[in-house]
């Protein structure tokens, strides 16, 4: 796939460099609304790339809402837009299924996470498409790498798209306008979409407010150095999940948009990053048909069936310390 162009677009953040204090990182974390804490669950449930399928995603989500009990938590990693065509329709879905989990008891809005992924982070690009210096080549390689289905799911033409970026900023902003009021007319659609996190995690403080394991100082038992942390006394383990890989020489905070784009670092680690006994990806850029759906290393897994590329949705469930218990395809 390769990088991206420069997107040139405002509040860009920069890389911050490494090495943080344990206590400077969580805190970081804890106050950040890019990251989503998930405690310490009984079970994470986690939904590999969807593509746009909503007749995958409905096996899933029966699948899940068979099994899934208040304590577990439920993350799409990504990807859940781009490529198919039935982008509205999956989005209901997301939304239907999550008002579904939220009427059982126990359940808070926080144990359900959306991730920002490759897909969406265009999208996202894209409705800020004014503020490129060079918007013309930046939508012709969206366009290539899969946000065409969604840009025609909001009634975006690109015909009118490249008439606007030649037309300049002010003929771009209007045509991106569009865009936004056509996404805010669907019910929930920008809410999600604004939603959406960078990476979720366990370990930590619990997000419903409750005493971290162990640690006085708000951190749990056996915290890192910096690079992450470590999640408990059991073996000093967390999980981390993310959309599509991470640069491994950078602490989580400072990962910026790696987590999309950062997929050959992911694929190198052979070690534990950060104090993360494992890393779950749901988006592999260099599927094929003869990958495996799952992927496995030494402290990685990829769930990646080639959803919306002739392949299958996965989902796995895991516990807290990332200990695969659950598997299935759609």
């Amino acid at each position: 796939m390769g990088l991206p162009p420069r997107f040139g677009l405002p509040n860009r953040r920069t890389n911050r460099p490494a090495g943080p204090s344990a206590g400077a990182l969580v805190g970081a974390l804890e106050d950040d609304s890019r990251f989503a804490s998930l405690g310490r669950p009984r079970r994470i449930w986690a939904i590999g790339a969807i593509h746009a399928q909503p007749d995958r995603l409905d096996l899933i989500h029966q699948a899940i809402g068979q099994r899934f009990r208040p304590g577990d938590r439920l993350v799409y990693l990504g990807n859940m837009i781009g490529f198919g065509e039935q982008v509205v329709e999956t989005i209901d879905r997301l939304l239907a299924f999550r008002i579904a989990l939220l009427a059982m008891p126990g359940m808070i809005a926080s144990d359900i996470v959306y991730l920002r992924g490759q897909q969406e982070e265009m999208w996202q690009k894209l409705l800020q498409l004014h503020f490129a210096p060079d918007p013309r080549t930046v939508l012709d390689w969206m366009l290539r790498q899969g946000v065409a289905p969604t840009l025609a799911a909001y009634g975006g033409h690109l015909d009118a798209g490249m008439a606007a970026a030649r037309g300049g900023a002010v003929m771009l902003g209007r045509w991106t306008r569009e865009l936004r009021q056509a996404v805010s007319a669907r019910p929930g659609h920008e809410q999600l979409f604004n939603a959406l996190r960078r990476a979720a995690y366990t370990g930590g403080p619990t997000s419903r407010g409750g005493a971290a394991d162990d640690g006085s100082d708000g951190l749990p038992k056996d915290a890192g150095d910096g690079e992450g942390w470590a999640g408990s006394s059991r073996g000093g383990g967390s999980l981390l999940l993310v959309n599509s890989g991470i640069d491994p020489r950078r602490p989580l905070t400072g990962q910026g948009d790696a987590f999309w784009w950062g997929s050959a670092g992911f694929t190198r680690l052979e070690q534990p990053y950060g104090g993360f006994s494992r890393l779950v990806r749901g988006y592999d850029p260099n599927w094929m048909p003869e990958s495996p759906g799952v992927g496995v290393g030494p402290a990685t897994v990829t769930l990646d069936g080639g959803c919306g590329r002739g392949g299958y949705l996965v989902c796995a469930c895991f516990d807290s310390f990332g200990e695969m218990l659950d598997l299935f395809q759609a």
